[in-house]
């Protein structure tokens, strides 16, 4: 990797949470782009503060550091979205799925379509600092299930999740594999991003929501049952049926309607 792309990079073999140790960097003062990789991580952390746990070497488990005053505020969320991307045509790449196959549930997350929704198969967590000042920060931490066999998935969450090993029927990619794929696509659409180029028709392409009742969570407000129809490639934000916008900020959970509500 070109060293003028990454400012830091590091490998532990366990510790707490990645995002932690990479906006650490930031607070020191480390350039972007900085990169800490986990073999294992004790406290790794999903949206609204759960948990995301995998098995050791089971899971590319990475936190990356950005200082995007290229970059307007309000545009941020694309360096979520544009990781993500390169996330998933690594993936595809190193295990030959198809391309397409890998799909993007709004906001960031990795899933693979299911007949009643979708399979996760990799999270991220997007945190910012300072937008809109002098010193602006993002930390994006992405954890994505690699060579992990079916049979160890964890009994509470299985149903709803896969690995790379399970979605291209038993090609073994190894974390370490899957990061060597990332980082140079990371890095040719990071680049591309800071002119101004953000792959809005691929992101909007694979949106696994779109078409799909969905069943959103918003705070202080009841559960709904909504058809998702698209993306806002402007402002990020999920658009459902008539029109109505919902940015990531916004929302606590989105999962797919039970099957009943979509009769």
């Amino acid at each position: 990797m070109a060293g003028h792309f990454l400012s830091r990079q590091e490998r532990f073999a366990v510790i707490g949470s990645t995002n932690d140790v990479v906006r650490g960097w930031l607070a020191e003062g480390t350039n972007e782009v900085a990169l800490a990789v986990a073999d294992e991580q004790a406290q790794g952390r999903g949206r609204e503060g759960r948990t995301w746990t995998a098995p050791k070497g089971k899971a590319l488990l990475l936190s990356l550091g950005f200082r995007p005053s290229w970059l307007a505020p309000d545009r941020a969320w694309r360096i979520a979205a544009t990781a993500s991307l390169a996330m998933a045509q690594a993936a595809e790449a190193t295990t030959g799925l198809k391309d397409g196959t890998i799909r993007l549930k709004w906001p960031n997350d990795l899933v693979i379509d299911a007949p009643d929704g979708w399979l996760k198969l990799g999270g991220v967590l997007g945190e910012t600092q300072g937008l809109g000042t002098a010193d602006p920060r993002v930390v994006l931490g992405m954890g994505v299930n690699a060579d992990w066999a079916r049979a160890d998935f964890p009994a509470d969450i299985a149903p709803a999740m896969t690995s790379l090993r399970e979605a291209s029927q038993g090609h073994r990619t190894s974390p370490n594999e899957l990061l060597e794929a990332f980082l140079p696509r990371l890095e040719a659409a990071i680049e591309a991003l800071r002119q101004g180029d953000f792959a809005a028709g691929e992101w909007q392409a694979r949106q696994a929501t779109t078409g799909r009742r969905v069943r959103l969570e918003l705070p202080n407000r009841p559960l709904e049952d909504v058809l998702a129809t698209g993306v806002d490639p402007d402002t990020g934000a999920l658009v459902l049926d008539g029109g109505r916008r919902v940015l990531s900020g916004e929302i606590r959970h989105l999962r797919p309607a039970p099957l009943a509500a979509r009769v």
